[in-house]
């Protein structure tokens, strides 16, 4: 059976997150004119083997816009939306309709790659705040990949120092609905290990 770190450990961590998914939220809100806002869903520790199936990406293709932390507070914020949902974003954003059949075109790239931008530095900002440190993320990489693919890539990379991964996943709305789009957060184990201390030091 699929073990998961409790709850209760997790808890503070989890409300952390919580708080920087409504900054997230809020900025994402006023980026598409109240069109879209943010929810977690849900934040766990899992053997890094069981992470993809965990969060059911399957094998379809996804558009993905990706981003680094980089060391000493490493990390991976990565927003996944499947064709259409990325496709009615970027339209929504750009002010025209969607080209469903049709190559990304350069604008639609620039508008999902400064949503994630906008996105992942606000959900960072509660972060910075607790740890008095700026985290400042990578210039966000737009890719057309499975999903499981662009996700087992960064969890690889987290399973070098650790067997067990933490991901923070959080979902996209749009006037209500949960749309097939979401914000991965994956921490270091340092950077855990130094929102754990923080936490536990207020």
């Amino acid at each position: 059976m699929l073990s998961t770190t409790s709850a209760a450990r997790l808890q503070p961590l989890t409300r952390l997150l919580t708080a920087a998914t409504e900054e997230a939220s809020t900025a994402m809100y006023r980026w598409t004119a109240g069109q879209f806002t943010l929810s977690m869903e849900q934040a766990c520790e899992l053997p890094w083997e069981h992470v993809c199936d965990h969060f059911g990406l399957g094998e379809e293709p996804r558009t993905t816009v990706a981003m680094r932390l980089e060391s000493p507070w490493a990390g991976d914020l990565i927003l996944m939306f499947d064709d259409l949902n990325g496709r009615q974003m970027a339209a929504s954003l750009l002010g025209q309709e969607v080209a469903a059949d049709e190559p990304w075109s350069d604008l639609e790239r620039s508008a999902l790659t400064e949503t994630g931008n906008i996105v992942g530095c606000a959900y960072l900002n509660a972060i910075t705040r607790l740890l008095g440190t700026e985290l400042v993320p990578t210039p966000p990489v737009f890719i057309e990949d499975f999903g499981a693919s662009v996700l087992g890539q960064a969890v690889v990379a987290h399973a070098m120092q650790s067997e067990r991964v933490f991901v923070c996943q959080t979902w996209f709305h749009r006037d209500g609905a949960t749309l097939d789009a979401r914000l991965f957060f994956l921490p270091s184990q340092e950077l855990r290990q130094r929102i754990m201390a923080a936490l536990s030091s207020r």
